[in-house]
């Protein structure tokens, strides 16, 4: 099954990656997010405001749900992690979408190689992307669209409504 193995691939290149895209992470947590990590075990104490609510990082500059280089939330983790490598941006009330370039995240490479798996992650992105967009406060979402995000291509503009992928 394509998505069973996608799955294991992902699982092997994180795990041999070093957790990049957990280092100085810190995703955006929306209120609905905050409750079902909460719900699931996640401590109070992993979250903190800083303009937005978000997840800590270590003082070595781990994602804190990052433990022995897996993420200890995966089944639950933020929109911003489920939609990796995408990322995103927002003009003229238009979502755009941004891949990260192979140096920053090796799954690109698999996603460049084969475009169902492309496109199903890109549908995935976009989902949790306009989930986020409508769940965080407006004045939160403006903190998180200022954070740059470097080494990323334009790979998509998009509604805020609609499936767009």
């Amino acid at each position: 099954m394509v998505q069973d193995s996608w799955q294991e691939l992902i699982e092997e290149i994180c795990r041999t990656c070093g957790a990049e895209c957990c280092r100085h992470a810190h995703p955006p947590i929306s209120p609905g997010r905050r409750s079902i990590l909460l719900a699931n075990g996640c401590p109070d104490t992993s979250f903190e405001y800083a303009g937005y609510s978000r997840l800590k990082c270590t003082p070595e500059g781990l994602c804190v749900m990052c433990m022995d280089g897996r993420c200890a939330i995966h089944d639950h983790k933020p929109e911003t992690c489920v939609s990796g490598p995408f990322t995103f941006d927002m003009k003229d009330n238009m979502i755009e979408v941004y891949l990260k370039q192979e140096q920053i995240c090796p799954l690109v490479r698999y996603l460049h190689q084969n475009p169902a798996i492309y496109h199903e992650q890109m549908r995935t992105a976009v989902v949790h992307i306009r989930r986020l967009f409508y769940e965080l406060p407006p004045d939160e979402l403006k903190v998180v669209l200022a954070i740059p995000e470097p080494k990323t291509d334009l790979v998509a503009v998009l509604p805020m409504i609609g499936d767009g992928a």
